[in-house]
């Protein structure tokens, strides 16, 4: 069997790692400019020519030519593998470092993946030099052919079986082809269809230089639009972004900006933008914020400007801010995206409008006030109380009274007011608790006039997650099946996540229909499909991570629970002198307890 270190352990390492400071354990470096300079520790020089940037977290030697991050350092200064240069660096951050055994095969199959999708690649890439109909379509959208060789973009025939026969002559097989979903089995007679037909193809590539999947666009007004790859043994949607291989070659780091689509990515790159990314389809995740933050100083947000990237903009930000990134928005005129803006306006204007970005909170009241006629006492009141929440949410009080300012006089309301509607916001919050605990027993319970409130949850949430897929995706990532206490629920949030790994959305009757045949139609189940959805829908994403809250925090405090009372059957059974370090577990494992039970708000 063969250990390997987790991607996510793997992140946090580098994510962790200033390159200044890991440097800096080794040799003396002196400040020049926007980096820093000292004699390279890998050859013999007197003047200084090994450089560190803080900006892009690398070293480069001018002199041997050396060069690569704070896991690369450490490598090549300690002689150590990858692995164990991983380890040495968590060992210095405080990260705990788990290894995973893993089957040789699990290795074999992942190495063949990349394969087949490499050689997918390359006979797309064929295939577009040979077909006029796709050539030109990229010609009319602007797309010359060196950004077309940069991206390696391909072309998927109109055939049922091009890629099929092609992979199979090449000696791969059927089934590891249908695992990466590029082919899937014909329903009505044996063998297997193409997934992608007359579709410009998109491979998705990681900093690795290594093909993860792919996205295809159809040429004409047909529906669906993009068709993507479906998540495999080396492709997971919520860890990727699109372009993030070619910003790690080409960009300064200095920024990044995040767009909708693979069209956009191109379209500004081709033009001198070499730092843009689109995030696959999907809604943002916090693993891709933690790559925005890797390879930008400074984070941008450019989505279309209708209602969906707006939304989507919205959503965006709240993810960011959970990672501590305050994005800037920038806002294109109506019915524009940044691969129409730019192609029309040019560079110069569009870096322009970097200068002319919002600051992500003017972005979000500037949408709050959209939608209320502030000439109007009734909208006055309304504008005043939901501002007046998303003021209360600002750590800092000295940005809270910035904006309390900048909004009375924006709007003519008075300071006074607005500060009264946030202590009554803050009153009505503090009323839904039933108790605080201080000290190292710091625990915010949930609402405890809510009947069964870990069920309530529960039911709560597979009702939404049947509603939107996209209250799906955001549950599915911050919550596990086995966070939940109830079989029956565990069974139904499977079998939803089943239904939305081939369709876009759950019809009532369809799923009604399923879980009979599953076996699975519980009263459970029917009270979940019966059961009125009574969130405001403008604040949402608030109520969900409050119900996911519910349940993390019962879960914690029945494991607080659990660990209290081996605390205290293991005392009364052992001598004072005895040894202690069952006991002193336990009462660490009591303390990461108490103190993630003191994060969840």
């Amino acid at each position: 069997m063969t250990s390997f270190i987790n991607n996510e352990i793997i992140e946090k390492v580098k994510d962790r790692s200033d390159i200044v400071e890991v440097v800096s354990d080794y040799l003396p470096l002196k400040k020049a400019g926007s980096n820093y300079v000292g004699l390279c520790p890998f050859h013999n020089e007197k003047t200084p020519s090994f450089s560190v940037s803080n900006s892009k977290q690398f070293f480069h030697c001018f002199g041997c030519g050396v060069g690569g991050d704070s896991i690369e350092f450490i490598m090549k200064k300690e002689n150590l593998e990858f692995v164990d240069a991983i380890k040495l660096l968590a060992d210095k951050y405080g990260i705990e470092i788990k290894e995973t055994k893993v089957d040789p095969e699990y290795i074999k199959e992942k190495d063949r993946a990349y394969e087949i999708n490499r050689e997918t690649a390359r006979f797309f890439y064929n295939n577009l030099n040979k077909n006029k109909k796709a050539m030109n379509y990229l010609k009319k959208r602007n797309i010359d052919s060196k950004t077309l060789r940069r991206f390696g973009l391909g072309y998927s025939i109109d055939s049922w079986d091009n890629l099929y026969n092609h992979l199979t002559n090449k000696g791969y097989k059927a089934k590891d082809i249908a695992k990466l979903g590029l082919i899937a089995p014909r329903k009505k007679s044996d063998g297997y269809y193409d997934k992608f037909r007359n579709r410009i193809m998109f491979p998705i590539i990681d900093t690795r230089s290594r093909v993860i999947g792919f996205g295809g666009r159809i040429m004409d007004d047909s529906m669906p639009k993009y068709l993507n790859s479906q998540e495999s043994i080396i492709f997971d949607k919520s860890n990727c972004l699109y372009g993030l291989n070619l910003v790690n070659k080409y960009s300064n780091r200095e920024r990044i900006l995040l767009v909708e689509g693979y069209m956009d990515v191109m379209a500004l790159f081709s033009k001198g933008i070499n730092y843009s990314v689109a995030s696959l389809g999907t809604s943002l995740t916090e693993r891709q914020a933690k790559l925005l933050k890797r390879f930008g100083k400074e984070v941008y947000i450019c989505y279309d400007s209708d209602r969906a990237g707006i939304k989507a903009t919205l959503r965006a930000i709240d993810i960011l801010t959970k990672e501590n990134i305050e994005p800037r928005i920038i806002v294109l005129p109506d019915d524009m995206d940044p691969d129409d803006y730019i192609n029309k306006v040019g560079l110069a204007r569009f870096e322009k409008l970097f200068s002319e970005s919002y600051n992500y909170m003017d972005y979000r009241i500037d949408i709050i006030k959209s939608k209320y006629d502030l000439t109007k006492a009734e909208d006055k009141i309304k504008f005043t109380t939901e501002v007046g929440e998303l003021i209360k949410k600002l750590k800092s009080s000295i940005e809270q009274d910035v904006y309390i300012k900048k909004i009375s006089k924006d709007t003519d309301i008075s300071i006074d007011a607005i500060k009264a509607e946030m202590k009554k916001i803050n009153y009505k919050k503090k009323t839904n608790y039933k108790k605080t605990y201080t000290g190292t027993q710091n625990i915010t319970p949930v609402d405890s006039e809510v009947k069964s409130g870990k069920l309530k949850a529960e039911l709560d949430l597979l009702r939404l997650m049947i509603e939107d897929k996209d209250y799906f995706r955001y549950i599915d990532e911050n919550l596990s099946v086995n966070d939940l206490s109830s079989e029956d629920c565990k069974k139904i949030f499977q079998f939803i996540r089943e239904e939305y790994n081939n369709s876009e959305f759950i019809k009532t009757e369809d799923i009604i229909d399923k879980a009979r045949k599953d076996n699975i139609y519980s009263y459970i189940f029917r009270s979940i499909i019966e059961m009125d959805i009574k969130y405001d829908p403008t604040n949402i994403e608030d109520s969900i991570k409050d119900l996911i809250n519910t349940i993390l925090y019962k879960n914690l405090k029945k494991q607080r629970e659990d660990i209290l009372k081996e605390i205290s059957d293991y005392e009364n059974k052992v001598e004072n002198d005895q040894e202690n370090d069952y006991l002193s577990n336990l009462i660490l494992e009591l303390t990461r307890l108490n103190n993630e039970i003191k994060f969840i708000k």
